[in-house]
């Protein structure tokens, strides 16, 4: 019996030994492999090789005019760089993708010097294919897109602009890249520690574990250990970005990187913006503004949630409320995304709010000035939003905004302060609804001051400034490329 415990303890020891053997045989084999490829891409260029990780590169939110103001701004620094973008977009053509960013975000880049790669196993990333340990199946997936990224195109410089961390030591140690981040949220806080600690129902902490005690346990060693290995593979980057203080606070604590952390908020389309005057409409609406992508997290329904009470506190003024009306403009990067439009608008009709909401998906650039030219006041719903780049286009373009209190709109952008407001800030659709009453009810010099507060303080996010910052960001990445 002993001597038979003891012979499969050996046995299992030495397969242990002989995989781990395996493995290291097979990551050299690979490494060598993938720089062969990489000196092939050198002898047919001498230009430095920068990949920019970004798999939904031809969707149109926020997260996409950092993509273009980063490629524009590398462009116009550097006259010896390539960039290749790594994008899961692989039913549209490249010129497409390229045109778009001219039509969405007004940005031009030199299409000769730019490269789209298309990555197949993008549905690898999406959250709809995992119904559990969502978090920990999407980084895998990343690892195996971040791998398929390197296999068909291995660059000098890689940088991520989505906050796919777990691909980071894949570029490091397989591929030898310089490795450089822009953080827009955090995969994992502390904030979503605390909210499953608390057993508090969200789109992320569902109702059967937020009810169970156990699995609640079971949920907290997963993201702490799960927080543990993110810290790790964020370390890999050389230099990381964060889009506002409330990113860099939970980065630097996940990932004990205060030395090579750099705040640099997301450009912000304010200067043609601020030159917006208000043009009212067709029908004499008292638009209510909101613009983001259509997205769980985004809290849409809190919006509608809003309206509702408004109308409640209307109850006594039905000519106003005819004439208000919720204008949600927003984006649709997937058929996950088209459903919950589809959920939004059966909301509400739930609500009986037809009549004054109303939705616009994918709108051009041109069609969105004139939608902001339409628009008094701005919503913006999103709890713990990393930074809220529609929230200061909104404040640039005149609207008196109304945003979550929290994250980036709390920290950095809106002040309610007197004095010094340049808008509201609220929590819940009592508070919002309360909020929107409140700027109805306000004379016109208490909304210009508003209005003009809000409008100076958006030149600090800036297309400007966002590249000046990026720039000395990245810079240690390219010093010994461009020599």
């Amino acid at each position: 019996m002993y001597l038979t415990l003891m012979n499969t303890i050996y046995l299992l020891g030495a397969a242990l030994f002989l995989l781990v053997i395996i493995l290291v045989i097979a990551f050299f084999v690979v490494r060598k492999w993938i720089l062969s490829i990489k000196a092939e891409k050198h002898k047919e260029s001498s230009d430095v090789n920068v990949g920019i990780f970004h798999p939904y590169a031809n969707a149109g939110g926020g997260g996409e005019r950092v993509l273009w103001c980063a490629v524009r701004a590398l462009q116009a620094k550097y006259d010896n760089v390539r960039i290749i973008i790594y994008s899961g977009d692989i039913e549209v053509a490249p010129n497409t993708i390229i045109t778009r960013a001219k039509k969405v975000f007004n940005i031009e880049v030199d299409e000769e010097k730019t490269s789209i790669v298309y990555l197949k196993k993008r549905y690898l990333v999406e959250a709809k294919r995992y119904n559990y340990f969502t978090l920990l199946c999407q980084s895998i997936g990343s690892m195996v897109l971040g791998f398929e990224a390197l296999r068909k195109f291995p660059p000098d410089v890689f940088i991520d602009t989505m906050g796919y961390a777990f691909t980071y030591p894949i570029f490091k140690f397989i591929g030898e890249c310089k490795i450089g981040c822009y953080v827009h949220y955090p995969t994992i806080s502390t904030d979503m520690l605390k909210r499953v600690q608390s057993r508090t129902l969200s789109h992320n902490n569902r109702r059967m574990v937020a009810r169970n005690p156990f699995l609640t346990w079971i949920k907290l060693a997963y993201y702490k250990i799960f927080a543990k290995v993110y810290g790790k593979v964020g370390r890999c980057a050389d230099t990381i970005m964060v889009n506002s203080s409330w990113t860099e606070g939970h980065i630097e604590d996940l990932w004990d990187c205060q030395f090579k952390t750099h705040r640099v908020f997301p450009p912000c389309e304010v200067g043609h913006l601020k030159t917006l005057k208000y043009t009212g409409n067709d029908d004499e609406k008292m638009i209510i503004m909101s613009i983001g992508q259509f997205r769980p997290e985004k809290d849409h329904p809190l919006q509608l949630q809003a309206m509702y009470e408004l109308r409640t506190l209307l109850s006594q003024n039905e000519e106003l409320w005819e004439k208000l009306q919720l204008l949600i403009v927003g984006s649709c990067r997937n058929e996950e995304d088209e459903e919950l439009l589809k959920n939004m608008q059966d909301l509400s009709k739930h609500l009986s709010l037809e009549n004054n909401v109303e939705f616009r998906v994918n709108v051009p650039y041109k069609e969105l000035i004139e939608l902001y030219q339409s628009a008094k006041i701005g919503i913006h719903t999103m709890w713990n939003e990393h930074f809220g780049i529609g929230v200061v286009e909104c404040m640039a373009a005149g609207l008196i905004m109304v945003a979550h209190r929290s994250g980036g709109p709390d920290m950095d952008i809106v002040e309610t302060s007197e004095g010094s407001q340049n808008g509201y800030l609220a929590t819940d659709a009592v508070e919002y609804a309360n909020c929107i009453l409140h700027i109805l009810c306000n004379s016109d010099e208490q909304n210009e001051a508003i209005k003009h507060a809000a409008r100076a303080s958006s030149e600090r996010f800036s297309e400007k400034e966002f590249e000046k910052n990026f720039l000395r960001a990245v810079s240690p990445l390219f010093k010994l490329e461009t020599n």
